[in-house]
């Protein structure tokens, strides 16, 4: 079975409000164990692309995912599929463990289902769940820890973690390293190489290019809506389609 069997393919998916075209035939491509990049200037159209993708929004066009279309499906069943995201900010519960936090996002009945089961069979399932994704992003002991406790990057990395937990075939991080240092963003891209050797594709959207081109295999450049250039890192630096609608000036290469 192909890679592309595997992972997450869009063909023709347009977003419009009224008039706007938000998302104009986007094809996008996410193998298993591969790190792309989506990158664009603000009002781009790339986080409309993620709530397309993950059902958050009304889209014509579709989507596969694993080989088989999901577009029809609503967003809590593609993620039971294998198809999950984080969010840009506010995602996460300040007054809850870290543990309860991804257990939210993998329980069927949310919260209320892990109350109402606290001493059940589903609960140890659920332990078994948390210890993996947080082992994935590096966070290994932490299970017990209020998530207002943590630090910037922890968080982030718990929301990734979040994503991860359960049968993640792709997972989209929108914007995943906004507001960390400089220390913290090259943390952050070896997670983002550990998730992928571990076999999920990785879809990340944001405006550290020195993150951005520096761990991804393949580059995504969206402006107004429409994918202007599909290439490597490499190739993207020195675009001039890339520099004239994004970047400014040719990029050195960057080492995340």
């Amino acid at each position: 079975m192909s890679a592309e069997q595997h992972g997450l393919r869009t063909s023709e998916l347009s977003v419009r409000y009224g008039g706007l075209v938000a998302n104009d035939r986007v094809e996008l491509r996410v193998e298993p164990g591969e790190i792309v990049g989506l990158i664009g200037p603000n009002g781009a159209g790339k986080t409309t692309f993620v709530d397309a993708v993950t059902g958050f929004t009304t889209a014509e066009g579709e989507v596969f995912l694993g080989g088989q279309r999901i577009d029809g499906l609503p967003p809590h069943q593609r993620r039971r599929r294998g198809l999950s995201r984080t969010w840009q900010a506010g995602e996460l519960f300040g007054n809850l463990t870290v543990a309860q936090n991804i257990e939210v996002a993998v329980a069927h009945g949310g919260f209320g289902a892990i109350v109402r089961d606290l001493f059940g069979r589903r609960r140890a399932s659920l332990g078994e769940t948390v210890t993996a994704a947080l082992r994935t992003v590096g966070l290994d002991g932490i299970e017990d820890t209020v998530t207002r406790d943590l630090s910037l990057g922890q968080q982030k990395l718990v929301g990734v973690a979040r994503a991860l937990a359960g049968n993640g075939q792709v997972v989209l991080l929108d914007e995943p390293a906004a507001g960390l240092d400089s220390q913290e963003s090259l943390e952050f891209a070896e997670r983002v190489r550990g998730i992928a050797r571990g076999g999920p594709g990785v879809l990340l959207i944001d405006h550290d290019m020195s993150l951005v081109l520096g761990v991804c295999d393949r580059i995504y450049v969206m402006e107004f809506g429409k994918v202007i250039f599909t290439g490597t890192p490499a190739q993207a630096r020195t675009d001039s389609r890339v520099i004239a609608a994004y970047l400014g000036v040719p990029m050195e290469s960057a080492h995340a």
